[in-house]
């Protein structure tokens, strides 16, 4: 991406000396020909007092099932400036809503068959919801959200979502037997009115008939490992930040056994992350957008 001023926009730049920073070494500074205003290019990491590697290599911890206090006593051994675990939050917080509000907007080269399922947590020691949907085929999580309820509401958020990233391809909806499903699947895909019938084929996986969700409860058992720790979320905002956090680590970051891949190469497969640390290409990708 073309670099621009930040205060004008104009592309006009020239490098112009560079800032001493206590944690983060030098960093280059430019000067705009037109506005002549000297800055610092934002890369994601604007302002931020620790480096970049740190902070992402903190956020891979956390989600790979290192706790906030033994992630912090990991970067304590390796930097010589260490951070509390409430800062580890706050980059959580910052940076998983930030990646999340970029991707949210990609299209997905999507199958057309899709599994919906909910998980039980506890916010505050009140029931709370983790609701998802994953694609069949490329294992990619469509859509997810944390909320207080798991009524029609946020069933329609989610179906909702995936309905406009998956540009109409989803001819198959599996989910179990929660009876808010037909209605707000009627509502989201439509009928057809020619012939009568519903756009899509529902399927209601009801474990007494032997059927299930298997692709999206093992899913469900990686989140359970990781979350098995925590005894409830104590802030609904944080709760959700985390679980924006897991999908781009379960999409983006870990490699999926079935599929010998991270799902993201094979539904956008026009996005390419070149660095090993996919957490700083995310930064700066959804920096620049």
């Amino acid at each position: 991406m073309e670099k621009s001023c930040l205060y004008c926009r104009n592309t006009n730049i020239i490098k112009r000396g560079k800032r001493i920073t206590k944690n983060r070494g030098l960093i280059q500074r430019y000067s705009c020909k037109d506005c002549k205003r000297r800055f610092t290019l934002n890369d994601g990491f604007y302002k931020m007092r620790n480096t970049p590697e740190k902070i992402t290599e903190a956020l891979n911890l956390y989600f790979s099932g290192v706790s906030l206090r033994k992630t912090q006593e990991h970067l304590g051994v390796f930097y010589n400036h260490n951070c509390s675990y409430v800062t580890i939050l706050k980059w959580i917080r910052k940076y998983c809503n930030q990646i999340k509000d970029y991707t949210e907007k990609l299209k997905l080269n999507t199958s057309e068959q899709i599994q919906v399922d909910e998980m039980e947590f506890k916010t505050k020691g009140k029931k709370s919801w983790f609701i998802d949907v994953i694609d069949a085929n490329t294992r990619f999580m469509l859509a997810s959200g944390y909320f207080k309820n798991r009524g029609k509401k946020e069933i329609t958020e989610i179906l909702k979502s995936v309905r406009e990233k998956s540009q109409d391809n989803i001819k198959e909806v599996y989910t179990d037997g929660w009876l808010v499903y037909p209605y707000v699947l009627r509502k989201i895909f439509g009928l057809n009115k020619i012939e009568g019938k519903s756009k899509i084929k529902h399927f209601q996986n009801i474990g007494s008939e032997g059927r299930f969700n298997h692709k999206i409860e093992r899913l469900h058992n990686s989140i359970r490992e990781r979350t098995k720790i925590f005894r409830n979320f104590k802030r609904l905002e944080s709760a959700k930040a985390i679980m924006n956090g897991y999908e781009i680590y379960y999409n983006f970051i870990r490699k999926h056994q079935a599929i010998g891949c991270c799902p993201y190469e094979l539904a956008l497969p026009y996005l390419k992350l070149k660095n090993k640390n996919k957490w700083l290409d995310l930064i700066r990708l959804s920096q620049n957008h």
